[in-house]
């Protein structure tokens, strides 16, 4: 029996937590969803940081230090810097096991031609921490999403779809349909971790585009 591939679940009462929930990519995602109506607590490694970038979000949510966002919620988005990363879900390994982790993290350099893609020895960001939190279930998504337009409050709608990978059906049905809460936004299943490099890699051209259009690019995938 096959299942409808636009079938997804009712996610709206898990709680979101998002580690790097201070930054601008993990404060744009914590406002995003919290608008659309999920429980969300931020992470951060200092609890009054996280505490302080809630307060000035409002919508209901909360901060607290890494280790409790990871072990209150259901759902935990990794969207800490690149050069953190490895550090970060070492640390967390316990708190995230059995969690469902959604990583967002983009591996790149920078030089005076503009940014590049780097490839970590694990393959993909998504893989590394696969790798580092075998106990977790692992998927990878939101990747092309423009910090500006995720935290402008006068923006109503974010017009992109998003790019989930992950070895499980389920896991991965829930990261898209949690997607879909965001209005104008839509999940789309593109295949398993081995292929998270390709879907990282490309930021690196939407900020080219950005930069030459003075734009905040994002994505969408036709004829589906």
């Amino acid at each position: 029996m096959t299942t409808d591939p636009y079938d997804l679940p009712d996610v709206s009462g898990l709680v979101v937590g998002v580690l790097g929930g201070t930054g601008d990519q993990g404060r744009g995602l914590a406002y995003r969803f919290a608008r659309a109506g999920q429980k969300v607590i931020i992470g951060s490694r200092a609890a009054e940081r996280a505490e302080a970038a809630a307060a000035e979000l409002g919508l209901g949510i909360e901060g607290a230090d890494n280790a409790t966002c990871a072990r209150r919620s259901d759902v935990v988005i990794i969207a800490v810097p690149w050069d953190g990363h490895a550090a970060t879900l070492r640390a967390l390994r316990e708190e995230l096991a059995g969690k469902l982790v959604v990583d967002c993290v983009n591996p790149l350099g920078f030089d005076k031609k503009g940014a590049y893609a780097l490839k970590p020895e694990e393959g993909s960001a998504a893989e590394q921490a696969a790798a580092l939190l075998p106990d977790s279930r692992v998927t990878a998504a939101f990747h092309h999403l423009s910090a500006v337009l995720l935290q402008d409050e006068t923006v109503e709608e974010i017009d992109t779809d998003v790019m989930v990978l992950g070895e499980k059906r389920a896991d991965t049905d829930i990261v898209q349909a949690l997607a879909a809460r965001v209005p104008g936004m839509r999940g789309v299943f593109a295949g398993r971790l081995r292929g998270a490099h390709q879907v990282e890699a490309l930021v690196a051209n939407l900020i080219s585009v950005n930069r030459r259009y003075k734009a905040h690019a994002g994505l969408r995938v036709t004829d589906i």
